[in-house]
């Protein structure tokens, strides 16, 4: 489990007047909160947050280290809940943290990775992904960067369901259970009609024709 440290300091003021001028400071107005928190309102850096927005994955687990203008000075785990941006400019508006238990189960989304040579598609089948990912519950240190769905032994007409993923234990998944996450389909042929035939000789023809009159006249 990774945790980044993010500087954060206490706003007194939530109208939109402040909150125009911090972000015209860098500044992106935000909030903390959780079950058992109060909620706090914050700033951050936005050159910060833009880093720690493209670097991590989206579970990122944050430290916030919140000040009070050097009077105290606090530190909250976290997960980003919300990331709102301007719609314009594609900017950053405003963001949540949730405050993070480690004793609490949360829920999380949790991109599945294929992983294997499939047999069905040397067999001239279609490997379909049918989930790019599965909604999970576990504790914080237990959330895994991704889960691995091994399509080696699939072939044409099989599947893989949400019950027989290989989880660590710990984790359970709160997708229905005969849900398939993957599957591998035949590639149907679809058979030309005696009309369309008819067309595309006729089209054949009239390419071929000029072709043979050059060679003719030679």
């Amino acid at each position: 489990m990774e945790i980044t440290n993010l500087a954060a300091q206490i706003r007194k003021e939530q109208k939109k007047g402040p909150a125009r001028r911090f972000r015209q400071k860098g500044l992106i107005p935000a909030i903390f909160y959780g079950r058992s928190a109060e909620n706090i309102l914050l700033t951050v850096n936005n050159d910060e947050l833009v880093k720690l927005h493209k670097n991590k994955k989206d579970h990122a687990f944050i430290k916030l280290i919140i000040d009070d203008g050097g009077k105290s000075q606090m530190e909250k785990l976290s997960l980003i809940k919300e990331l709102q941006y301007q719609p314009l400019t594609g900017k950053f508006y405003h963001v949540d943290f949730y405050e993070v238990d480690m004793k609490a189960k949360l829920t999380f989304e949790v991109s599945l990775k294929f992983v294997g040579k499939c047999i069905g598609v040397e067999n001239g089948g279609e490997l379909q992904h049918i989930k790019r990912e599965v909604k999970i519950s576990c504790l914080p240190e237990n959330l895994p960067d991704h889960i691995e769905v091994d399509v080696s032994s699939l072939d044409i007409g099989d599947s893989i369901k949400v019950k027989e993923l290989k989880l660590a234990e710990g984790i359970s998944v709160l997708d229905t259970a005969d849900a398939a996450v993957v599957a591998v389909a035949a590639i149907k042929v679809v058979k030309a009609t005696p009309a369309e035939e008819a067309a595309a000789a006729a089209a054949e023809a009239a390419e071929a024709a000029p072709a043979e009159k050059a060679e003719k006249e030679k």
